[in-house]
């Protein structure tokens, strides 16, 4: 049986929200939680950042790894944008990409124009072809998931070019993984961050279809490379060192983003758990490293927390009120003061 607190406590290790990451650790931790997503709302038009993690302005680093393009732009499952590092470009085009063997003639059309033409921006674009731009923008989506053609923003720039993709990346191999066999890679990646998964969680995670996450991962339990705990899965060299680990969870508030890695990873749970009639769930709380809350309210210029709910006894909520309420600042120092805390006026 899994000893719930030491799994607390190692995952908590694992994702560097006990201490910060130096660069080199850094980078290991943004190939594991790959692809790196914009920070929540809030992050619109900077470059995806950890948050939390780093012991060095992250998104300044994350800015320099767009500009020389060793980190890019992919869309993946369901039209998700998300960054990679070039290196691992490869391994992630493998795993989501969605062949497009019928194109539609403006995809048809799109594509030839760019192989023949390109790079363009879909101003370019639009004004070869007489198309509209909310009919040039979905056919690209699509191209883009086919791994087609690439969308460049290696600058942040908001009118950016879009190139053939094996022109931009002639070494990558469309071919090299199948999708169980680079989806086995990001597993391994995957179970080492969270120590313990279940199936819901990869779904939740990589928004691949199911047949496929459980393929990989019957596969890595036949090769002995992930073994079954508790109705989930972990590392066979995690399962002793679970066991003899030590550590307690650390006391600590942090409110996580929506776009967080460990978020999306419990997003199945999280949404169900924190029903509310507010518009949006602003950050979910992370309390000693258990999800024990959630800010709602909307987003809108800034955002405009209407409560702040948690599942904490009543005095441990009223006694660290000052804390959570820290915790929200840090996330967003320039959101609105919460309107009620725990259905009572703050």
């Amino acid at each position: 049986m899994l000893e719930h607190a030491k799994l607390t406590a190692m995952r908590m290790e694992r994702q560097l929200l006990t201490h910060k990451a130096n660069e080199t650790e850094y980078k290991e931790l943004y190939r594991d939680m790959s692809p790196g997503y914009n920070v929540y709302w809030n992050g619109f038009g900077d470059p995806p950042t950890l948050t939390y993690r780093a012991d060095f302005d992250d998104m300044e680093y994350n800015r320099g790894r767009q500009a020389d393009r060793s980190l890019v732009k992919v869309r993946l499952a369901g039209g998700k944008l998300g960054w990679v590092t070039a290196e691992d470009l490869e391994l992630f085009a493998c795993a989501y990409t969605k062949p497009l063997d019928k194109p539609s003639e403006r995809q048809g059309v799109l594509l030839e124009l760019i192989k023949r033409e390109g790079p363009l921006t879909i101003h370019q674009m639009k004004e070869s072809t007489g198309m509209l731009v909310k009919e040039i923008t979905p056919a690209l989506h699509r191209l883009q998931q086919a791994f087609l053609i690439y969308e460049d923003q290696n600058e942040g720039q908001d009118d950016r070019g879009w190139y053939k993709f094996g022109e931009m990346f002639p070494e990558v191999n469309l071919n090299r993984y199948s999708r169980t066999d680079a989806l086995k890679i990001l597993l391994q990646r995957f179970a080492f961050r969270l120590v313990w998964f279940d199936l819901y969680m990869v779904k939740s995670w990589f928004k691949l279809p199911v047949k496929d996450i459980k393929t990989a991962v019957t596969r890595q339990v036949d090769e002995k490379l992930l073994v079954d705990v508790d109705g989930g899965y972990m590392l066979p060299s995690d399962v002793e060192l679970l066991d003899g680990y030590a550590s307690d969870p650390p006391k600590s508030i942090y409110a996580m983003h929506r776009n967080d890695f460990f978020v999306i990873a419990n997003e199945h749970i999280l949404k169900e758990k924190y029903l509310h009639p507010y518009p949006d769930t602003l950050y979910y709380l992370l309390v000693d490293g258990e999800w024990q809350g959630a800010v709602a309210g909307k987003f809108r210029y800034t955002p405009e927390i209407d409560d702040v709910l948690l599942d904490l006894p009543s005095k441990e909520a009223i006694a660290r009120k000052d804390e959570v309420l820290s915790a929200i600042r840090g996330i967003c120092s320039w959101a609105q003061v919460p309107k009620r805390y725990q259905g009572g006026k703050n």
